[in-house]
């Protein structure tokens, strides 16, 4: 689950990362009411789920409360590449002498947390990592110690701080560490992290993805949902459902990430339009199964559904009760389409016909048959 900029800011300011001062409006009355309070110059910053910000003019600088107030207004009534924007982060302006990357990531290849640093803030980590990879420094940290303060200092001389700055260096890296860790992150990146005239460093953007896993062990994380989930994204999410809502026309129920973007790759082969990403995952239950379909069938724009479901973990014959009972219970108004291969297929294959349901031999007949349907209901 992503979290919005000043969602990030909170979790890791109570572990002690420093943060500009400053506050979220949804009005542009409430920005100006906030760069009052500040005092000074402040900084207005769109609240999306997006990078780039800056490059697509979601951040604005502003020298009087006025002028805050019509930025905001700005952010507000104009898509911001393409995402609609519902709230603002207004700060307390910093001046940056020098901006730093610091960043908190899984590394799946060495099965451990990596913490990377690079005297090349305020761009892009993945630019930086192919253009000059030299400039990134990178510690593996053991599950079982963590992030030790020798760890952090080596950093900080890598990055070529002064060393009045190395202490507070420490203190931060070990304070983001920390916040990530008690949020079950999979990702904590400050970046910029500034280093002010001043002499202070300060965290000016940070981002955060928190493991969905951990949700049982953080009922808080509910209140974070991104304020643009739908209806149907948030009962699925609920349900334990990949679902992201598309703007095609054929509904798609698969087990597995990989294979969902299979059957969507299929279905534009055919000249169709996926109408969204639906992965109920591996070992999923009849109910599960009666939930995902639930959910497709809600939507006002499919016109027709395909199922492809290959047995791994997951049961053809599970999968094919609970298609029967959601099309019972739910009585669906567009042709369903439906692909089973793997683990119990002959008796996946066996309920659907006694419930006068066909199926398709393959992939790519039964993507070919979902786009014939969905156009013949135009």
């Amino acid at each position: 689950m992503k979290l919005q900029e000043y969602q990030s800011k909170r979790l890791l300011a109570a572990y002690g990362v420093p943060v500009p001062p400053g506050e979220v409006a949804e009005t542009a009355e409430a920005a100006r009411a906030i760069a009052e309070r500040l005092g000074g110059r402040v900084v207005v910053k769109a609240q999306v789920l997006v990078g780039g910000r800056g490059k697509a003019g979601g951040i604005a600088l502003c020298e009087t409360p006025a002028q805050a107030a019509q930025e905001a207004e700005r952010l507000f009534s104009t898509p911001l590449m393409g995402l609609v924007v519902r709230q603002v982060l207004v700060e307390r302006a910093a001046d940056v002498a020098t901006e730093l990357y610091l960043g908190l990531t899984v590394d799946r290849r060495a099965r451990r947390m990596a913490l990377m640093a690079s005297p090349k803030g305020g761009v892009d980590i993945e630019e930086t990592a192919r253009t000059e990879p030299e400039a990134i420094h990178t510690v593996l940290l053991d599950p079982l110690i963590g992030l030790r303060p020798y760890q952090a200092n080596g950093l900080a001389a890598a990055l070529g701080l002064p060393r009045p700055l190395w202490a507070r260096f420490v203190s931060l890296a070990l304070a983001l560490y920390q916040g990530a860790q008690a949020n079950d992150a999979t990702l904590a990146e400050i970046n910029p992290l500034a280093v002010t005239a001043e002499g202070d460093l300060v965290a000016l953007d940070a981002k955060m993805i928190v493991d969905d896993s951990a949700l049982f062990r953080h009922p808080e994380w509910r209140s974070l949902a991104d304020p643009d989930e739908t209806p149907l994204e948030r009962q699925a999410r609920e349900a334990g459902i990949s679902y992201v809502k598309l703007s095609g026309q054929i509904a798609c129920m698969v087990n597995g990430a990989g294979l969902a973007m299979a059957t969507m790759d299929v279905i534009k082969l055919h000249g169709g339009e996926p109408a969204d990403f639906l992965d109920i995952g591996g070992g999923a239950r009849e109910e599960r199964v009666l939930m995902a379909l639930r959910i497709i069938l809600s939507d006002p724009d499919v016109a027709a559904v395909l199922i492809n479901i290959f047995g791994g973990i997951t049961r053809c014959d599970e999968v094919a009760r609970g298609i029967v009972r959601a099309i019972a219970e739910v009585e669906p108004r567009v042709p369903l389409i439906i692909r089973l291969a793997g683990t119990n297929e002959s008796e996946g294959r066996r309920i659907l016909e006694e419930a006068h349901l066909s199926t398709a031999p393959t992939l790519f007949e039964g993507a070919r048959r979902a786009v014939v349907a969905a156009k013949g209901a135009r």
